[in-house]
């Protein structure tokens, strides 16, 4: 459809039903995507590599469209659960209308894949009796994204709430609130008057932060009790990396690499490893470092090269790592490396390979390892390291599990949490673009009136609250999907490929916000959107996640 008719006045819906409605919509034009991309990428009933990357730009598509009618559904979800509990208010019932109109106008006009790529239905193999079919049965509800009163309401009510944790309710339990309420306090209190001059000077988080972030509790929080952790799910993991991330992201992040290797440990580690390296990471004692990418192979790790050696009872290791994330002051690296000749994946192994804690003096103060910083924009306060190995050792006794060419299938367990936890930093950083879009443009006067008071302005600020809450919906289920023990890695990635997006969007406008200011290093909101930039490539870039997702719908119910 090369133009869209503005829809006709109609009696006001239920903004709930719209919502179902506009979300069963969607699973229809889905469903219809998918058959026509699968046309498209098989060959004699299979899905073919070649074709599969000759039409990558509709296979893509389909992984972001297949995300757009999951966050409708997960926001019509948020509202029946907050409407059961009496908390269904103005700000939440406005959140809804305006997310899932624009969504619904997006789908149809174009899906941002990023800021030069649009994904529109053509592009998918749909027809205009397709697309007309899904206009008609989201004409209505798509109103709400028009409607220029709903949105100067939403953003007066947000102006009556700047302090807020976040606009609207999230739907979480009492105890994940008070969870957020600690963790928005300690980072309030021990983070945000600090980040930016961290981030200016180029320096590690202060090690008293990270001792006091061991004795909250952040370095154990979903490992069993019987370990020396919380036992808390992945929800609030979620909720402390948000809340520990809008302070700073590399706060946010030094829970993930804690998070990582005690997910290899505990799925793949022996009882012996279990026990000893467990209470240590719960705790905060040792801090962990995974070493998995190399110069060449960014993604592609059946390429991998680093080899392992075994020499009586030790390992000796040779090769090059890079984008190592804390790696001088961590105490051991989760390290993946190739200890046969096996193609591919099944060569490749897990060691848990201890070493001295180096810092800005001596990165790495230990034989067999050296390696330099890697200067880069945002994304600091732990710092970035390339490594390099040459017969470094390691005890026999800390191959992963005890067993060679499990490395990678030990890995891709933890693939799902890690991008979860992805998810839930990039909320953190997106509500901390808003935070510090809204209160310059509250405070600013231009033409003799607050910034806030120009519609441009404040729809900027409002679409950020609207997506804010959206990806948070999407992170919130991801994370439910995996307390409840079920596969999700689609859900994961779904939630990390429309974060990232929302978290650079967020950043972006808050920047625009600042004008000129937002240009200077001293204020915050330059950080921030270098620390931005970082989540559509870690974890899975962009490209990769789309690909990934794609994947899995396409194979899904294939013949």
């Amino acid at each position: 459809m090369n133009t869209v008719a503005a829809p006709a006045r109609a009696e006001t819906l239920d903004p709930i039903a719209a919502a179902q409605r506009v979300a069963g919509a969607a699973e229809t034009l889905l469903a219809a995507a998918k058959a026509s991309v699968r046309v498209k990428v098989s060959d004699k009933g299979k899905v073919s590599a070649a074709l599969f990357e000759k039409e990558q730009h509709a296979a893509h598509g389909l992984s972001w469209l297949a995300t757009y009618t999951e966050a409708l559904g997960q926001m019509a979800r948020w509202a029946t659960h907050l409407k059961s509990d009496g908390r269904f208010g103005e700000i939440e019932t406005l959140i809804l209308e305006i997310a899932v109109g624009e969504y619904a106008l997006q789908i149809v006009g174009g899906i941002p894949m990023s800021q030069g790529e649009i994904i529109r239905p053509y592009d998918l193999g749909l027809d205009d009796d397709q697309i007309g079919a899904f206009w008609k049965a989201v004409a209505d509800a798509a109103r709400a994204a028009q409607d220029t009163g709903r949105k100067a309401r939403l953003a007066a009510l947000i102006a009556e709430h700047p302090g807020a944790a976040s606009h609207g309710v999230t739907g979480l339990d009492e105890t994940m609130e008070l969870i957020r309420e600690q963790f928005r306090k300690f980072a309030d209190d021990k983070v945000v008057p600090y980040a930016n001059g961290w981030h200016m000077r180029d320096e590690f988080i202060p090690m008293p932060v990270v001792e006091e972030m061991g004795a909250l509790g952040v370095f154990g929080l979903t490992l069993p009790e019987e370990f020396g952790g919380s036992g808390l799910g992945k929800t609030a993991m979620c909720v402390v990396s948000e809340e520990l991330s809008r302070g700073y992201i590399g706060v946010g992040s030094l829970g993930t690499r804690s998070e990582i290797a005690a997910e290899l440990i505990l799925g793949g580690g022996t009882t012996e490893q279990k026990e000893y390296w467990l209470p240590k990471i719960a705790s905060g004692a040792i801090l962990p470092t995974a070493v998995f990418t190399e110069p060449n192979t960014g993604s592609d790790l059946a390429s991998l090269r680093t080899r392992a050696v075994k020499d009586g009872e030790t390992w000796k290791v040779t090769g090059n790592k890079t984008w190592i994330t804390h790696a001088a002051r961590a105490d051991v690296m989760t390290l993946l490396v190739r200890t046969s000749d096996a193609p591919g994946y099944k060569g490749l192994s897990m060691l848990l390979a201890p070493k001295p804690r180096g810092g800005d003096d001596e990165h790495f103060p230990v034989a067999g390892m050296t390696g330099g910083e890697i200067e880069v924009l945002g994304y600091r306060g732990m710092k970035e390291y390339e490594i390099g190995f040459d017969g470094f050792e390691v005890p026999a006794a800390n191959l992963l599990g005890g067993e060679e060419g499990q490395g990678f299938k030990q890995l891709m367990q933890t693939f799902e949490s890690a991008r979860i936890q992805t998810a839930a930093r990039a909320v953190g950083v997106a509500q901390s673009a808003l935070e510090l879009g809204l209160r310059y443009a509250l405070d600013r006067i231009q033409f003799g009136k607050p910034l806030f008071t120009f519609p441009r302005v404040a729809n900027k600020l409002v679409m950020m609250a609207v997506e804010i809450m959206v990806a948070r919906q999407m992170t919130y289920f991801a994370a439910r999907e995996k307390d409840e023990g079920r596969r999700c890695d689609l859900e994961a990635g779904m939630a990390k490929l429309l974060g990232a997006r929302v978290a650079w969007a967020a950043a972006d406008n808050a920047l625009q916000i600042h004008g000129g200011n937002g240009f200077a290093l001293e204020y915050p909101i330059s950080r921030v959107l270098c620390d931005a930039r970082i989540l559509n490539i870690f974890e899975g870039a962009a490209e990769v996640q789309a690909m990934v997702i794609a994947r899995r719908l396409l194979e899904e119910g294939a013949n």
